[in-house]
């Protein structure tokens, strides 16, 4: 596992290899921490797991022929850090999931309901039926999926997802799973 001490360095390493290969380039790339006299530079952000791709891979093949992974993400996005999204936009929310024309916000509640049955997220009533969501951890969530044999996740998905949660230090792929970080309907099962 990388500490914290031994990800700063390796990321000083990288960002000096970067200086060499591309120099001056900073004011050209995508800083959040960048500030400026008024403030940050570059707002509108999200905190993402580096484990994200391997996330988005797994519910795609978890749901088959239904892809995820796009309404997953345009979820994330929608998030101030807080895991929860007011989903008072249905059009747009479809339209940045990649759900356009006539039946694009059919699709996008249809694949809302999936995330909602295999526990990657909870949604509440609003103005309609959609109306919030909460994003549950996903590594948990994965991790439940496994230990309950869901069809569709691969051990090969599954390990290669372990692998790369244990070379970054994500303490949350290993050891017991914690009842509290569990979202209720997986605790009720």
């Amino acid at each position: 596992m990388t500490s914290k001490r031994e990800a700063s360095a390796i990321s000083k390493k990288q960002l000096a290899l970067r200086e060499q290969l591309w120099p001056g380039v900073s004011e050209y790339l995508w800083d959040r921490e960048a500030r400026t006299d008024i403030g940050y530079r570059h707002t509108g952000y999200t905190t993402m797991p580096k484990t994200m791709p391997l996330i988005l891979k797994i519910m795609d093949e978890m749901s088959k022929n239904h892809p995820l992974s796009s309404t997953y993400l345009t979820l994330w996005c929608s998030t101030w850090d807080n895991s929860f999204v007011t989903l008072s936009k249905p059009r747009e929310m479809a339209y940045a999931s990649g759900f356009g024309g006539q039946r694009g916000e059919q699709t996008w509640a249809a694949r809302m309901k999936r995330l909602h049955d295999l526990h990657f997220i909870e949604i509440k009533p609003g103005t309609g039926p959609l109306g919030y969501a909460i994003i549950w951890n996903p590594h948990i969530v994965v991790r439940w999926h496994h230990n309950h044999h869901t069809p569709g996740l691969t051990e090969a998905s599954y390990n290669a997802l372990v692998e790369w949660a244990l070379n970054i230090g994500a303490k949350d792929m290993t050891g017991e799973l914690p009842s509290q970080a569990i979202s209720p309907s997986l605790v009720a099962e």
